[in-house]
């Protein structure tokens, strides 16, 4: 698709309302918006891990209109356990519609949680940052884990009262040992976590529920 060709397709572009959710979740996990013109024009880039391959598929199908190279893989060096892993990423097109959730999200170049995200945290959006960035305790506990730590304690403090107040998730901090902040969905209240995700968890990512439903 050459350059005209692609302008005039990105005027024909429209964020519906499910991915509008899904990107609050993305973002609010691993997902990153990244400008190349001084933030006239956003672009969403994901990249996960191989052994991740079916969410990658699951979140092109939402946004295939919106790309325009399907996923490839990327060989990444892992600095933890000093061996090459295999990555899957793909990108959108740069667009201004993206703008207004890196207004919202970024400053700088730094993630932020909005004071708007009561708001937009929807049970689709949960879900998809829940899959993004949610992990299980141990298979012996109920509670669950997002992993917060790109987030300062205020925010992540901030998205437990959210959780809390709209759908009344209890969860707690956990320090880390890099004095970073992971939120740790209590089993008390887990069940209500699992029934307002579980529609949307799909298949590959259903073990991050075990010992729920």
């Amino acid at each position: 698709m050459n350059t005209n060709k692609i302008k005039e397709y990105k005027k024909s572009l429209k964020l519906s309302s499910i991915q509008r959710e899904i990107i609050i979740g993305l973002i609010l996990g691993d997902g990153h918006l990244e400008t190349q013109n001084n933030g006239k024009t956003y672009r969403l880039k994901i990249e996960q891990s191989i052994k991740s391959i079916e969410y990658i598929d699951w979140l092109y199908d939402n946004f295939r209109e919106w790309v325009l190279t399907e996923p490839k893989e990327k060989i990444k060096k892992d600095i933890r356990f000093k061996k090459d892993v295999i990555n899957v990423y793909f990108n959108t097109v740069s667009h201004s519609a993206f703008r207004f959730y890196a207004n919202q999200f970024y400053n700088g170049k730094k993630k932020i949680v909005p004071k708007l995200i009561y708001r937009w945290l929807t049970p689709l959006s949960i879900a998809s940052w829940f899959m993004d960035d949610g992990s299980i305790k141990s298979f012996k506990h109920k509670g669950k884990i997002i992993n917060t730590q790109g987030f300062t304690k205020i925010e992540v403090k901030y998205l437990s009262d959210c959780l809390l107040r709209k759908y009344g998730i209890k969860s707690k901090l956990r320090r880390q040992k890099n004095n970073t902040w992971q939120l740790y969905l209590l089993s008390e209240t887990i069940d209500k976590f699992y029934k307002i995700i579980n529609p949307y968890i799909i298949s590959s990512m259903r073990y991050k529920l075990i010992n729920l439903g």
